[in-house]
């Protein structure tokens, strides 16, 4: 299936107005169990697409096309979706903000309670997690974005004052979710011979070498990351000293949520917003890592720039998280390619250390973060290579591209997805587990994104492939009816035969859906990729193609021939055309060239045939 990004977001924006929006109003639905991540996911479908995509833009209500404005009929008229948002954006706000009027993250039912017997508490649905924070700075970057280009669409006095009032609580916001982000950063120090020095030296070293060969190749290759951590303290990164150790092992990345005992931030020069006290262990989660990486990237991000949407503090905050998202990048991608012969991310499926875990989606996880990582430092064709070739085997054991087997264990990848403990969560009550059930959407993203990287025409063909039936597979799952019809997930209907499938509406997944297609719209933005090979035969049949033209212009014309002289000013265009594309678009310009060629011959006979007439 062919992915379509302008129709298939345009079918998602009619489906989430349809379900969301009653006569220009944002519905929230049930009150219970409130939940930041999935409000902003569900704020986000509309949102993020109408600030990243110009052909969807609602921030110029003047230049909004019209099968936009069917789409979200629901939101309202030309000049009421723009105000209709603002109040639906400021409804989240109020919405998530604490009595002490600090923004509030709460997970929400997105929790799940370890022991099946156990309810999740009023206290813990509260509980702010990494999915909310990052979330959150894309919201907020989002809302801010459009915010300062829609000001000056409008001189109606009221819009003007809940835009400076969403202004304001949105930058509170997003301050304090960058705040928590920093203090959920971790670097989880421990000995070779603990329990987790031994699991993480058995992923790295695959069994192959001697676990003391393993910890010495560790301690080299992580030698300058290590120094950089060390030299990073002064820096507000919080890190046992024993890191000065190299016999010590280490991981960092972010905790589920805030670390127990983060210090709080204070250099700031407005008075930060409420910071709660963490409760979560010093474990870094490659999940939640992925998670935050994905967010903290739209604050470098060109529009985040161009437009200007930090202040002072925010700029500050944002250095501070950069140092992190590098950190945490390079460490990840070096485990997941350490060694000199078959990667660790190879070894399918990957085996988590702190909680003893594994699952492909762990695999998955670990290949996101190398995905940043091979953007961010412009990938070799090797890596990239054996990147695709993890996704594809991946997409195979997840049963999206291969045939479901009976009672396939693979299924329970998508339903009910995979289950992770929150190390520390007990210290709230009973111990809280959190449910992935994205892994679809997460190998589609991945695939996109490494599809807009490559450069290499083999690879970039593999990618697209898996990509188109990863989309395929996720577009059945669409629920065709009832609540939430047209949005997703509805596993069912790509594995009939599986038993206890449940059919429910996910905002996770719609908006993972989304954020694909607007990564495969600015892939399909790109130039192609250009064939050396095949921009020399261009220019080869170009070279011939103009040395015949050039003799077809010395031969007289009948001066009543129009006809002739059409053609060869038409044959000149082409061929100037076909030569301004050579070096970017040579398979268009062969395209062009050959027929150029048959109707130069075609009048070169014709002529001849008319000379032997006479």
């Amino acid at each position: 299936m062919q992915i379509k990004p302008r129709q298939h977001l345009l079918d998602i924006w009619q489906a989430a107005a349809r379900h969301s929006f009653d006569d220009g109003k944002l519905v929230w639905g049930d009150t219970d169990g409130l939940s930041s991540v999935a409000d902003a996911e569900r704020l986000l479908c509309l949102l993020y697409p109408a600030t990243e995509v110009p052909a969807f833009r609602l921030d110029q209500p003047d230049t909004t096309e019209r099968d936009v404005l069917r789409a979200l009929e629901r939101v309202g008229s030309r000049l009421e979706i723009p105000p209709n948002l603002i109040t639906a954006l400021s409804q989240f706000m109020r919405t998530y903000t604490g009595p002490d009027d600090s923004p509030t993250f709460a997970g929400g039912p997105y929790f799940k309670p370890a022991d099946p017997h156990e309810e999740l508490t009023y206290e813990q649905g509260k509980l702010g997690v990494v999915d909310s924070y990052s979330m959150s700075v894309t919201l907020c970057l989002a809302t801010l974005g459009f915010l300062k280009v829609y000001e000056s669409s409008t001189t109606r006095p009221e819009v003007r004052k809940a835009i400076g009032e969403l202004r304001e609580a949105t930058n509170t916001r997003l301050t304090a979710a960058m705040i928590s982000l920093l203090r959920s950063f971790t670097v989880n120090v421990f000995d070779a011979e603990s329990e987790q020095g031994r699991r993480l030296i058995q992923v790295i070293g695959q069994n192959r070498q001697s676990d003391r060969a393993v910890l010495q190749q560790f301690s080299r290759r992580f030698r300058p990351l290590r120094a950089t951590i060390i030299e990073s303290l002064s820096r507000g990164i919080q890190v046992d000293e024993s890191i000065r150790d190299e016999s010590q092992l280490f991981e960092c990345g972010w905790a589920w949520g805030v670390v127990k005992d983060a210090p709080k931030i204070t250099d700031l020069d407005v008075q930060a917003p409420g910071q709660p006290d963490g409760i979560a262990d010093r474990l870094p989660y490659v999940y939640f890592t992925v998670v935050a990486l994905d967010g903290i990237q739209d604050l470098f991000s060109d529009r985040t720039l161009t437009l200007g949407l930090l202040d002072a503090d925010q700029q500050k905050l944002a250095e501070a998280l950069r140092l992190r998202w590098e950190l945490s990048q390079q460490y990840w991608s070096a485990i997941a390619r350490f060694g000199s012969e078959r990667w660790p991310l190879e070894d399918l499926p990957w085996q988590t250390t702190g909680l003893r875990l594994e699952s492909e989606y762990f695999s998955l996880t670990v290949a996101a973060i190398l995905v940043h990582d091979l953007i961010r430092r412009k990938a070799t064709d090797d890596d990239l290579t054996r990147t695709v070739a993890v996704m594809e085997r991946l997409a195979d054991r997840g049963r999206i591209t291969s045939r479901m087997k009976r009672d396939d264990p693979a299924v329970a990848l998508h339903d009910p997805g995979v289950l992770m403990p929150l190390a520390g969560s007990e210290r709230s009550g009973t111990l809280l587990q959190w449910r992935m059930t994205d892994f679809s959407a997460q190998l589609l993203k991945r695939a996109v994104q490494l599809a807009a990287l490559s450069r290499n025409i083999d690879a970039q063909d593999r990618l697209l492939r898996l990509a188109e039936q990863t989309f395929e597979h996720l577009w059945d799952r669409r629920m065709e009816e009832g609540e939430g019809a047209g949005l997703w997930d509805n596993a069912r209907a790509v594995y009939p035969d599986a038993r206890g499938l449940n059919r429910r509406l996910s905002w996770s997944i719609t908006e993972r859906v989304t954020e694909c297609l607007v990564a495969a719209r600015n892939l399909y933005e790109q130039q192609p990729i250009r064939s050396p090979e095949l921009a020399q035969l261009a220019r080869d049949l170009l070279s011939e193609a103009t040395h015949l033209f050039g003799k077809e212009q010395m031969e007289a014309s009948v001066p009543a021939d129009g006809n002739r002289g059409r053609a060869m000013r038409s044959i000149e265009s082409r061929l100037d055309h076909a030569r301004s594309l050579v070096d970017e678009r040579p398979a268009t310009a062969f395209a062009l060239a050959l027929p150029v060629l048959q109707e130069l011959d075609t009048l070169a006979q014709a002529r001849g045939a008319a000379t032997q007439e006479v």
